[in-house]
């Protein structure tokens, strides 16, 4: 087979076809085998405001033996969401028959209405309030953490990750992201789809950690720390001191191998 477009490498007999951004993978030549491998990862949704939840990943989906012809296929990249209030879901990334869904929005006690977790691929963690999870698509990822109307920390939950649901708060402190799942397509392994951390108000609380695979981390006395550009992780929480906004959800990515010798 022989192809172009996005990031040309070489791994053996393989070639690794890597899209960062939108573009169009063109097969030139069939060849005899006539299938590739793929990974595509939907952009990450962004983390709630004033403590709010962790942004859920990416949807994650993967496997080999999928039929190309020679023709032009146009790759999408789904952006992370935006943290501006409320937060947003991130943007769905396809390849041809494939897509997959961006991550669900963490919730938000700073958007007004106040917003649960929002569904995704990942869903988004919930607020403290409402303490309503975002649900992830079967297939694609997992749901998010609950959060904790409580004083004096409010901790919120993490959002969903490709491999591990959000964890849950408790006592005072937030859930964290749940983990992504590791790809070797590309030739060495790197983790993908990870959940963003929950917030807190602050009050002594100790905020989520972002999972493995660009999951932003929640915070306690700030912005939460946006997902990972190029991973799908989910942005975390921010904090409740001051009613700070959460991060953006990372960017996707479409990944593309095939046997060329």
């Amino acid at each position: 087979m022989e192809a172009t477009g996005g990031t040309v490498t070489t791994d053996g007999n393989f070639k690794v076809h890597t899209f960062n951004s939108s573009g169009t993978f063109t097969v030139t030549t069939l060849g005899s085998i006539g299938t590739v491998e793929y990974l595509v990862i939907a952009g990450g949704g962004a983390g709630g405001g004033r403590s709010g939840g962790g942004g859920g990943a990416g949807g994650y989906r993967t496997a080999t033996g999928l039929s190309v012809s020679e023709q032009a296929y146009t790759i999408t990249v789904g952006a992370g969401g935006s943290a501006s209030q409320p937060p947003s879901n991130g943007i769905n990334s396809v390849f041809s028959t494939i897509t997959s869904t961006g991550g669900g929005a963490g919730g938000s006690a700073k958007a007004s209405p106040r917003t649960a977790g929002i569904d995704g691929g990942s869903g988004g963690g919930a607020g403290y309030d409402p303490i309503v999870v975002g649900t992830g698509v079967s297939g694609q990822g997992n749901d998010g953490g609950t959060g904790l109307n409580a004083a004096p920390s409010y901790p919120a939950g993490g959002g969903g990750g490709a491999s591990a649901v959000g964890a849950n708060s408790a006592g005072t402190t937030a859930g964290n992201g749940g983990a992504g799942t590791a790809s070797s397509i590309s030739g060495s392994s790197a983790s993908y789809a990870g959940g963003g951390g929950g917030a807190t108000y602050g009050g002594g609380g100790t905020a989520g950690s972002g999972g493995a695979g660009g999951g932003g981390a929640g915070n306690i006395s700030s912005t939460g720390t946006s997902g990972s550009g190029n991973t799908g992780g989910g942005g975390g929480g921010g904090s409740g001191n001051t009613d700070y906004d959460g991060g953006a959800g990372g960017s996707g990515v479409v990944i593309i191998r095939y046997q060329f010798q």
